[in-house]
C-alpha cells in the first residue's frame, strides 16, 4: 500500500510505539492525525513529524470518555475529507498477582476502558465513514503474551483477548465490504509503559523503533495477524494441549522472575 496522502488516525500518540508509529509513517508519506490525553507532548510530536518534512495534526482528548471521543472522531472527520487508517494502539498494563487483586476490581475496569472499550468506541465511531467509502483499515494492536499462557497479568491480557475477538467477529462481518482488520501481536517492547515494571530492567526487549515496523507492515500489508514465528507456534501449541503448556511454562516463567529480581 502506498502512503502518499492516506490519512492515518493513532492513538497513544505522545510517546512510546505511537509516537514512533507517526513518525515512520509520516515519512512514508502518510498525513498522520495524533490523538492522545497530553497536548504537550502531542505538540513535540507533531514538531518532530514537520522537521521531517511530514504532515500531523493533533487531538488532545481523553478516549476513554464516550462524549468527547465521539466529539474527537467528528472534528477529525471535518477537518480530513477521508480516513484511510485507525490504529488503536493507547493502552496500559498492569502487573499484579490474581490474589493481590481480590479487592481490586477497579484495576480489570481501568484496564477495558482504555484497551477494550476506547478502542471499540473508536471503531464503532468511524465505521458509517469506512461503510460509505468502501474502504477503511482497523489495526489493533495487541500483545504476544495472548498467544503464549503469561502470569500476573490478567487485567491486561483479558482486555487484549477481548480486543482480539472483536477484531476477528470485525473482519467476519465486514471483511467483504472493503473493511481490513489486522492485529499486532507484540513482544515486550522497550518503551514507558514497560519501564514502570522495574523486574523488567533487565529483560531483553524489542527495541521502540522495529517494533513500530510490525506497525508499518500491517499497515502496508493489511495481514490479518502480524506475529513473530515462535509467537504463532506458541499460540498453535496453546491450542493443541493447552494444559500441557501451561504446566511446563508455569515453573520457567517463576525461574526467569527470581532470576530478573537478582538483578536489581
Amino acid at each position: 500500500m502506498n502512503l502518499n496522502n492516506k490519512t492515518i488516525i493513532i492513538t497513544g500518540a505522545s510517546s512510546g510505539i505511537g509516537e514512533q508509529a507517526a513518525i515512520q509513517l509520516a515519512d512514508l508519506g502518510a498525513k498522520v492525525c495524533l490523538v492522545a490525553r497530553r497536548e504537550e507532548e502531542l505538540e513535540r510530536v507533531k514538531s518532530t513529524i514537520e522537521q521531517r518534512g511530514g504532515q500531523a495534526w493533533i487531538y488532545p482528548v481523553d478516549i476513554t470518555i464516550d462524549e468527547d471521543a465521539k466529539g474527537c472522531i467528528e472534528k477529525i472527520l471535518t477537518e480530513h475529507e477521508n480516513i484511510d487508517v485507525l490504529i488503536n494502539n493507547a493502552a496500559r498494563s498492569i502487573r499484579r498477582p490474581i490474589t493481590q487483586a481480590l479487592d481490586r476490581l477497579h484495576d480489570y475496569e481501568r484496564t477495558m476502558q482504555i484497551n477494550y472499550f476506547a478502542a471499540v468506541r473508536l471503531t464503532l465511531a468511524l465505521m458509517p465513514h469506512f461503510l460509505t467509502n468502501h474502504a477503511g483499515h482497523i489495526v489493533n494492536v495487541s500483545t504476544m503474551s495472548t498467544q503464549v499462557p503469561i502470569p500476573l497479568f490478567s487485567a491486561y491480557l483479558a482486555s487484549k483477548s477481548a480486543l482480539e475477538s472483536f477484531s476477528r467477529s470485525l473482519k467476519m462481518e465486514l471483511g467483504d465490504q472493503g473493511i481490513d482488520v489486522s492485529v499486532v501481536y507484540f513482544p515486550m517492547v522497550r518503551t514507558p509503559m514497560s519501564s514502570k515494571t522495574a523486574i523488567y530492567k533487565h529483560m531483553r526487549m524489542l527495541d521502540t523503533e522495529k517494533a513500530v515496523g510490525w506497525l508499518v507492515k500491517a499497515v502496508q500489508k493489511k495481514p490479518y495477524r502480524v506475529t513473530s514465528p515462535s509467537g504463532a507456534i506458541a499460540n498453535a501449541l496453546l491450542n493443541t494441549a493447552p494444559s500441557a503448556v501451561m504446566n511446563l511454562t508455569r515453573p520457567l516463567f517463576r525461574l526467569m522472575d527470581r532470576q530478573l529480581e537478582k538483578k536489581l
